[in-house]
């Protein structure tokens, strides 16, 4: 894996400090990092994982509605800050490794470097009571 620049590599440091489930990604949406908390949503270890291209992690949770619909990638929260690099969150569904249909809600926003160097996004999570 290449050298990643300075912010990404103390995005990672700050994640790993979050008593919040949290991952980071790069410009392409390729998941970087997650944390503990996230470990314990998703039933699967990063230590197990370690990075993944986003065409496989994006598979791994189906992101659906209350009705069990998937929800178009263009409408997550993650894709909207990764296509615009401006924060965005919403509310979803997912399945994790368990079999368990978890609701969450999604705050997402971008990793801007000096001078203005888009390098990726930082997205935190928690448990919804309801949706």
């Amino acid at each position: 894996m290449p050298a990643q620049p300075l912010e990404l590599i103390l995005g990672r440091q700050f994640v790993d400090t979050l008593s919040i489930p949290a991952f980071l990604v790069d410009t392409q949406g390729n998941l970087l990092f997650y944390n503990e908390p996230a470990e314990e949503i998703f039933g699967l270890r990063f230590g197990e994982t370690g990075g993944m291209r986003v065409e496989e992690w994006a598979t791994i949770f189906t992101p659906m509605d209350g009705k069990g619909n998937p929800l178009k990638p263009e409408d997550l929260p993650l894709v909207k800050t990764l296509t615009t690099q401006i924060p965005a969150n919403g509310s979803m569904f997912i399945n994790n490794l368990n079999g368990e249909r978890i609701p969450i809600s999604v705050s997402a926003f971008p990793i801007i470097g000096k001078p203005d160097r888009y390098l990726g996004a930082m997205a935190m999570f928690w448990k919804s009571e309801i949706i």
